[in-house]
């Protein structure tokens, strides 16, 4: 597989706090990459890594396969879009002119591809306001569009829809899928609002204490939240033999409790345990949420 960005081992010290330990990961070509993490685990010291506005203390990072340390990565670098934080826009400016001011930066010749990318980002229509007269929503899609001044094929968006109403997130999921989809642009997105992430992302790389605590595709997060059947039985001592006997996958929980994966016959089922003089009690369809998943990953991290 071909990596956009890889990091190994990768640490940084502020004094005495260790912001990154030993963080290894690995962003797929063409992947959206969901980056999950609490406030303060390390992920906007990472992004700033990626974009070199920060160095690690030790460890190595390689962006399209070139080391940081090689004088190379610059060029590597201008691979990348980036919204850190808040957008940095001159909010006395319109959009257009924002733009225009960013080509300038880029040294740019001309301006004719402005008017494209005001309407991929839906600001054509904005005339002479000024980015201070925007909602939150619109800033972070002209930050977007200041982000693509440079071509990129890589984005890197840190929280780009906190604080945003419905409309807003779901203004920036769209653009984001279109710019993934359309453009082929590998997207890393950090974000703490796990359900909305799983709209978009198709890699996640999950991050606790400065370190990735696991990564892996949407599939497989699909699977290891899949939906089960919540049984309640008098034994699951008894239950377990029965279920194997019927080739069914499950998850033992306690002495009542079990979870049930795939879709069962529940009056085969219950025929079946009457013979063991075994009850099913009750019987909840139960789906894990990707929220829950990360609370029972992150959990299992801190008690290593």
């Amino acid at each position: 597989m071909e990596y956009v960005l890889q990091t190994n081992a990768l640490t940084k010290y502020y004094k005495n706090f260790k912001a990154l330990d030993g963080l290894t990961m690995h962003v797929p070509k063409g992947s959206i990459y969901g980056f999950v993490g609490r406030n303060g685990a390390g992920k906007t010291t990472l992004i700033r890594m990626i974009c070199g506005l920060q160095f690690p203390t030790k460890g190595d990072l390689e962006l399209y396969g070139v080391k940081h340390t090689d004088s190379a990565v610059s060029a590597s670098r201008r691979r990348i879009g980036a919204v850190v934080e808040t957008p940095a826009l001159y909010l006395d400016m319109t959009a257009e002119e924002n733009l225009k001011q960013q080509y300038r930066v880029l040294g740019k010749p001309g301006y004719e591809d402005i008017p494209a990318l005001l309407k991929l980002v839906g600001l054509s229509d904005t005339g002479k306001k000024t980015a201070r007269q925007f909602s939150l929503g619109m800033r972070q899609r002209l930050g977007i569009a200041v982000a693509l001044c440079g071509d990129p094929d890589f984005l890197v968006l840190d929280e780009p829809i906190n604080g945003l109403d419905p409309e807003g997130i779901i203004e920036i999921r769209e653009l984001i899928l279109k710019l993934n989809r359309e453009r082929k642009i590998t997207v890393l997105i950090s974000s703490h609002i796990l359900d909305e992430l799983a709209k978009l992302a198709t890699h996640y790389g999950f991050i606790d204490s400065g370190r990735i605590v696991r990564e892996m595709s949407a599939e497989e997060l699909e699977a290891a939240c899949r939906k089960c059947m919540r049984l309640k039985v008098t034994d699951t001592g008894v239950l377990a033999p029965v279920l194997d006997e019927m080739g069914l996958s499950y998850q033992i929980a306690d002495e009542q409790y079990a979870d049930i994966y795939g879709q069962p016959s529940i009056t085969k089922l219950a025929l079946a345990l009457v013979e063991k003089k075994c009850e099913i009690l009750s019987a909840v369809e139960h789906d894990e949420s990707l929220e829950s998943f990360y609370i029972s990953l992150i959990g299992g991290a801190n008690h290593e």
